[in-house]
C-alpha cells in the first residue's frame, strides 16, 4: 500500500477504539487497497507465559470456511500409508528421498505429516524444520497412523493455534474475498476454541488484546467481549 492509501485508510478508523467484530470485519473489506487477494490475519495477546509447559498453547481447529489458501502437504511414511496420502491428496510422499531433500535446504511445503515411526530421522532435522514451524507434532496432529484424515483435514482448512514466545497466537482467517459471514464465523471459531484451552494455571487476564488485519492494512482492534 502506497502512503496516499495508507493515509486515507488511518483517517477512516481509530485506533484506539475496540470495534465489534462485525464492525472489523467490514472494515478490513472496505480498506483493501491492495491489487490482490489479501489474507486476512487475527492477532491475539494472551496473558501467559509460555515458558511454563502448561501455558504453551499449541492446538489446532478446522475452520468453517478455511482459509483461503492452498496447503501444499508432504507425507514422510513407507509403505501401505503412501498409497493412503496419495489417495488423501498430498502434494508429496516419500521418506528418505525427502528426508534428503530437506536436509539439502529444500522446503517447498507448508505442512509436513510423518507416521510415527519417521520421526527419529526427522527429529535430527529439528534445527531446520524447527524454525520454519514444519516439524511435525502429535499436538498439532501431524504424528499419526490416520494420514488419510490428517492430510484432509489440513487441506480442508484446519489450522494450528500456537503461542509465540511473547504470548500472541497469529492466525490466518481467511481473505479480503470472503463475505463478511464467512470471516466472521471464523474468527468466532478462533476465538473459541483458544477461550477453551484456557490453562488452569492462568492468573489474571487470559485474553488481553484482539486485532484483525488484512496483509498490507492496518490492525483494527476487537471488542471481544460480545463473543461467545
Amino acid at each position: 500500500m502506497n502512503s496516499k492509501n495508507r493515509k486515507k485508510v488511518l483517517e477512516k478508523i481509530d485506533r484506539t477504539k475496540e470495534y465489534p467484530l462485525e464492525e472489523a470485519v467490514k472494515l478490513v473489506k472496505e480498506l483493501s487497497f491492495a491489487k490482490f487477494d489479501e489474507s486476512v490475519e487475527v492477532a491475539i495477546n494472551l496473558g501467559v507465559d509460555p515458558r511454563h509447559a502448561d501455558q504453551n498453547i499449541r492446538i489446532t481447529t478446522g475452520l468453517p470456511y478455511g482459509t483461503g489458501k492452498g496447503v501444499k502437504v508432504l507425507v514422510i511414511t513407507s509403505g501401505a500409508k503412501e498409497q493412503e496420502a496419495k489417495d488423501a491428496g498430498a502434494d508429496y510422499v516419500g521418506y528418505s528421498e525427502y528426508i534428503d531433500k530437506i536436509k539439502a535446504g529444500w522446503a517447498d511445503v507448508d505442512k509436513i505429516i510423518a507416521t510415527p515411526d519417521a520421526m527419529p530421522d526427522l527429529g535430527k532435522l529439528g534445527k531446520i524444520l524447527g524454525p520454519k514451524g514444519l516439524m511435525p507434532n502429535p499436538k498439532s496432529g501431524t504424528v499419526t497412523m490416520d494420514i488419510g484424515t490428517a492430510v484432509k483435514e489440513l487441506k480442508a482448512g484446519k489450522i494450528e493455534l500456537r503461542v509465540d514466545k511473547t504470548g500472541i497466537i497469529h492466525a490466518a482467517c481467511g481473505k479480503v474475498s470472503f463475505d463478511e459471514k464467512a470471516l466472521f464465523e471464523n474468527i468466532e471459531t478462533i476465538y473459541n476454541t483458544i477461550m477453551k484451552a484456557k490453562p488452569a494455571s492462568v492468573k489474571g487476564r487470559y485474553l488481553k488484546k484482539m486485532t484483525i488485519s488484512s496483509t498490507m492494512g492496518p490492525g483494527i482492534k476487537i471488542d471481544y467481549t460480545a463473543l461467545r
